[in-house]
């Protein structure tokens, strides 16, 4: 049995969860489940980020202590996991004490690697990071994504080796140890790391910003959030000593947004280097999604979360339009609109009628009975070769193609005219055809769509087959703009 790990970034606990941060939990779903219907022992996990000044300043609008603060926050992560039926099996959370330990025994283990220094230089507290000065003057000296002046700093802090490791981390993406897909993303931080990297900052005074895990040895300064974070990779799998940690690393793939490439395909490997630690195999950078061709935001009341989704669709059909008619690989956009036709036409007309056909025609020209089912022979290498360089929404364009391919089938035979010509064998060859093509289907979608295929498979499991209640995908109340 193959070790297979797949995580996700840790979000920051400065808001509520979005759309885009549902899509990447159900980017690493879906290879989580493949990898598991392919007999891998499996890891899953996502969870968290916790520390920093971003989050002691929201607990304190809020009139909370900072822990109770992220507690809440927290666990509406966990619930999003719950809603959209993601199967992680690991939640970490960066105020976790194992965690906190374990950064800190991380930060012993780099100390070849860090040194202290003065830094001077801009600071967005938003993003909890530091800017360039030609940033700064670019945006008039005005964050444009939090509408907040940038901060004049000048403070002591320890600083990392990043660009000690810079050729071997380009080494490592050339040779393909460490895949960065799309190609977009990998020639962009190509171009980042042979522009040559700043040693980075790694740590924030005590005074300036209290909520954070203190560095080893210097109680005066605390762990930079971001740096801080990447660890939870590893000791999530309870680095450097327990068996998941020696069994599991490297993980198979790194699921994030295009927003923190810097921080893993730069600074997380240099870390990792530094360790003496395999790279990840795959890094997987997805793009971002707007809202009816808009970026979300309070002030135009476009903020949508996956529940209004789910109330009025299900889980399964939230999940395949994300998973198709989202492009893997650029930035895609929600729409009701779309949403409605692809429900109408492609989950219920396509697969849920072929369902249907096959299912009614069972009943009515055999009594119920399928009868011996052949093995699929569909050849899926296309989907393979897709779902190897997360192309999510390609490999689903070729499930539909059998999707749609069986239909044709079923029109093209017409066993409803073979049914009155009393050539039982052939009506029966023909029925245990399309059985065994949704059955394919099913194993195919199961990834995607788990529910939709646990759905399909029951129909077929036994010697009757047993007719779904209603319809496979059913409406939960009237769609907005549908």
């Amino acid at each position: 049995m193959s070790k297979y790990y797949v995580s996700t970034s840790i979000p920051y606990v400065n808001g509520d969860p979005h759309i885009g941060f549902a899509m990447e939990l159900l980017y690493a779903d879906v290879l989580a489940r493949r990898a598991r219907q392919q007999g891998d022992d499996v890891i899953f996990s996502t969870g968290t980020d916790e520390h920093g000044g971003k989050v002691a300043e929201k607990a304190e609008e809020q009139g909370l202590e900072v822990k109770a603060f992220t507690d809440q926050v927290s666990q509406r992560f966990r619930d999003l996991g719950e809603l959209l039926n993601v199967s992680n099996n690991r939640f970490i959370r960066t105020t976790d004490p194992g965690h906190e330990q374990r950064a800190q025994l991380i930060w012993k283990q780099l100390k070849k690697d860090i040194y202290k220094s003065k830094y001077i230089g801009w600071y967005c507290t938003g993003d909890e990071a530091f800017v360039t000065e030609t940033e700064v003057k670019a945006n008039n000296g005005v964050c444009p994504a939090h509408n907040r002046p940038y901060e004049k700093i000048e403070e002591e802090n320890y600083f990392f080796k990043l660009d000690k490791y810079a050729a071997a981390i380009i080494k490592a993406i050339d040779s393909g140890e460490f895949q960065i897909v799309p190609a977009t993303r990998r020639n962009e931080i190509l171009s980042l790391l042979r522009s040559g990297l700043d040693d980075i900052s790694i740590s924030r005074p005590k005074d300036k910003i209290g909520w954070g895990i203190p560095v080893p040895g210097d109680k005066t300064q605390v762990m930079y959030v971001w740096f801080e974070a990447l660890m939870n990779y590893i000791t999530v799998l309870g680095y450097p000593e327990d068996d998941d940690f020696k069994q599991f690393w490297p993980a198979q793939v790194q699921v994030i947004g295009k927003d923190i490439i810097r921080f893993h395909a730069a600074v997380w490997p240099a870390m990792l280097m530094s360790l003496k630690l395999p790279l990840p195999k795959q890094l997987y950078v997805h793009s971002f999604i707007t809202v009816e061709g808009k970026k979300m935001s309070k002030s135009l009341g476009n903020v949508l979360h996956p529940a209004d989704i789910v109330s009025k669709y299900g889980v399964d059909a939230c999940r395949y339009y994300f998973l198709r008619h989202v492009p893997s690989y650029e930035d895609g956009d929600f729409n009701w609109q779309r949403l409605e036709a692809a429900y109408n036409n492609e989950l219920a007309n396509e697969l849920g009628n072929a369902v249907q056909r096959t299912v009614a025609m069972i009943v009515s020209y055999q009594d119920g009975v399928v009868g011996e089912i052949p093995p699929a022979e569909h050849d899926i290498a296309q989907y393979e070769a897709a779902l190897a360089v997360c192309h999510f929404d390609r490999a689903l364009d070729e499930v539909w193609e059998q999707v749609r391919g069986l239909n044709q089938y079923i029109d093209e035979e017409k066993p409803w005219v073979i049914a009155k010509s009393d050539d039982k064998e052939h009506l029966r060859d023909v029925l245990a055809y399309q059985a065994s093509s949704l059955l394919n289907i099913a194993e195919l979608l199961e990834p995607f769509m788990p529910d939709t295929a646990a759905k399909i498979k029951a129909v077929f499991d036994g010697v009757k087959v047993k007719p779904t209640e209603g319809t496979l995908f059913p409406k939960h109340e009237t769609a907005k703009g549908g």
